[in-house]
């Protein structure tokens, strides 16, 4: 796990810029809570306002996160408003917070800004759960949460908007090819149906702090589709919370709520959220963990005995989860991560293209952008393809392919990568023998897809042409990604096209 968060690719050290940023603006946004005079929950709920304002909202464009992020409280402050005035109305409050999680997952088929409003609902009644909130906190709680969104928009789009120096982020939207309906209408019925059953067993083990469960179960269904996906998601926040409640006891039990300690580790705390999302859900989760055991330390509450039930709460949460995605319409691994590996090879077909077009003198060539969709797609390769690599998986044969698939998926990517480098040098060869290699390339990705035959790799180029050299290297573990993705199987990683 450390080598995944050390050592994983940051390209422009976007990562780094992402973490940095958020301590920033949520710090910020504290801090004018502070200054405005609001109580530490209103300061709490301003920083949890921010810090899900510069981490959900993830539209291409930084047109469409100042959009998103303009629209976050039209959603949160009547959900908000609703989660006050249900307090003291248990059968109510249930039944609405079981339909913001399911409105919240339905709300994926609309994109990058569903998926965001959907989150923020979802998140403002959980934290008006976490901070026993009642009507007569609601102006101060509207009021630090404007705050602090105004406060964290003028970070990330004014003060440090290094998005705009940057190609527009690629999200791929959920394979489906019509089915991205279905899917996510199967997805909000499965997370309706596990956070119910969270939120049944999670009262029964306590009546104050069930609202853990229901969070457990809808935080592992972010970012699925599949069934493997979420299994696996599963067992990975029950084993960051498990990390995080330890850490906790060491850190945050002897603290005591000790204002600039706690300050600072919360800081830290932030920044690996932010840091390590994108390459390990277990170190984000104990990140998470440690965060919230060092808040209940800001409001006098923590104790090891809390810990404890916060592990059970999470326990019950992931069963929730479990049972939805095995026994309420799953959605098979196998036919998510089959749509995800052709994207990606499609992706290296149209990243060749364009760095042939840029070799050949073409300017409107752009394989960077290509490259950053990459990315993109091998991460939900990764995602999907975790189920199949994990090391409790008890079939070895498929846990081998799927390990070469990734190794030899990851060979393309660093070619692309270099050949990109290559292609953006004003002076790089407009070698003739470039657009025979790019072709060779392109025609073994389309044979790949396509179910025909691949040929020989060529020959090794020389040294000395470091374009012929990548397309070489991309040529040949596209030819020996057939034996992986072709491998007689009852399950196939990619389904030959007739």
């Amino acid at each position: 796990m450390l080598k995944r968060v050390f050592v994983a690719p940051d390209p422009g050290r976007a990562r780094l810029r992402f973490a940095v940023r958020a301590v920033l603006g949520i710090g910020l946004a504290v801090l004018v809570c502070g200054l405005a005079g609001h109580s530490l929950v209103g300061a709490v709920t301003g920083g949890l306002a921010a810090l899900l304002a510069l981490f959900t909202v993830t539209d291409a464009t930084v047109r469409g996160q100042a959009v998103t992020t303009a629209l976050l409280p039209l959603v949160g402050l009547p959900v908000l408003a609703a989660a006050a005035e249900l307090h003291d109305h248990p059968v109510a409050r249930d039944l609405t917070f079981l339909a913001v999680v399911g409105a919240g997952v339905y709300a994926r088929r609309w994109g990058p800004r569903g998926h965001s409003l959907g989150v923020f609902a979802f998140m403002t009644f959980f934290v008006a759960q976490f901070l026993h909130a009642t009507p007569g906190q609601l102006p101060e709680l509207y009021a630090a949460v404007l705050l602090s969104l105004l406060t964290a928009a003028a970070v990330r789009f004014g003060l440090w908007c290094y998005e705009r120096r940057m190609p527009p982020a690629p999200v791929p939207a959920p394979p489906g090819g019509g089915g991205l309906a279905r899917v996510t209408t199967r997805q909000a019925i499965q997370a309706t149906a596990g956070a119910g059953f969270a939120l049944v067993v999670g009262q029964l083990v306590s009546g104050q702090r069930w609202y853990w469960a229901v969070g457990a179960t809808w935080w592992i269904f972010v970012n699925t589709t599949s069934r493997g996906e979420t299994l696996v998601r599963g067992f990975r926040r029950v084993l960051g919370t498990v990390i995080g409640i330890g850490l906790g006891l060491l850190v945050a039990v002897p603290l005591h709520g000790a204002p600039v300690p706690t300050a600072a580790l919360l800081a830290v705390c932030v920044f690996g959220i932010f840091y390590t999302a994108a390459v390990s859900y277990t170190w984000m989760m104990l990140s998470v963990t440690l965060l919230a055991e060092l808040l209940y330390g800001l409001l006098g509450v923590l104790e090891p005995g809390l810990l404890a039930l916060r592990l059970a709460e999470t326990g019950v949460g992931a069963i929730g989860a479990v049972l939805a995605v095995l026994f309420v319409l799953p959605v098979t691994t196998h036919a998510i991560t089959d749509a995800w590996v052709q994207r990606a090879l499609r992706c290296v077909h149209a990243a060749t293209a364009e760095a042939a077009a840029r070799l050949a003198g073409d300017e409107s060539g752009d394989p960077a952008s290509r490259v950053a969709e990459l990315e993109q797609l091998l991460g939900r390769v990764r995602l999907s393809l975790a189920p199949l690599v994990h090391p409790l998986n008890p079939m070895p044969a498929r846990k081998r392919r799927a390990r070469r698939v990734l190794a030899l998926l990851d060979d393309c990517a660093r070619e692309i990568r270099g050949l990109a480098a290559v292609a953006a040098d004003p002076v790089a060869s407009h070698d003739a023998r470039l657009a025979a290699a790019c072709w060779r390339v392109e025609a073994a990705v389309e044979a790949l897809t396509g179910g025909t035959d691949l040929g020989v790799p060529a020959a090794q180029p020389a040294a000395a042409e470091p374009a012929l050299a990548h397309l070489h290297g991309l040529e040949r573990a596209l030819v020996e990604l057939a034996q992986p993705l072709r491998a007689p199987s009852g399950s196939p990683l990619v389904a030959p096209r007739v």
